[in-house]
């Protein structure tokens, strides 16, 4: 079971670091954009999003459930550990595709990359979790 257990945590470092680095990207992409670092810093527009302090705090939520997955899934027994890891990473699952159909814009190849890396693995999570057996039975 504890295999299971760091397997799910090391994942989950996994996600958080693509999170991070695809963000990391996109502030260095809005370098680059004539107009566009102005127009985040004076507007609050990040492409077709406005970005407000709602927003900032549901994506600070949305990311804490993620670092916090990282520890819980090597202390939670095993039953809550697998339904927080199905729940979490359907959620980080459907909020990855959704924030990235925002506007109608296609993100760029580097953020398409990033995409399909976390959704790759917060499915896998998905998936490794729901076929965890119960060492129990």
């Amino acid at each position: 079971m504890k295999d299971r257990k760091v397997i799910l945590s090391t994942l989950w470092i996994f996600a958080l670091f693509n999170y991070i680095y695809a963000d990391i990207n996109s502030l260095i992409e809005a370098v680059f954009i004539p107009g566009m670092l102005e127009k985040l810093m004076t507007e609050g527009l990040g492409g077709p999003i406005q970005i407000t302090q709602g927003l900032l705090l549901a994506g600070a939520v949305l990311m804490e459930t993620a670092i916090a997955m990282v520890l819980l899934s090597r202390v939670l027994k095993y039953r809550a550990n697998r339904w927080a890891n199905i729940i979490v990473g359907i959620i980080h699952t459907v909020a990855v595709l959704a924030s990235n159909v925002v506007g109608g814009e296609i993100p760029p190849p580097f953020y398409i990359f990033y995409i399909t890396v976390e959704v790759a693995c917060t499915l896998f999570i998905i998936w490794y979790a729901w076929t965890w057996p119960n060492p129990e039975a």
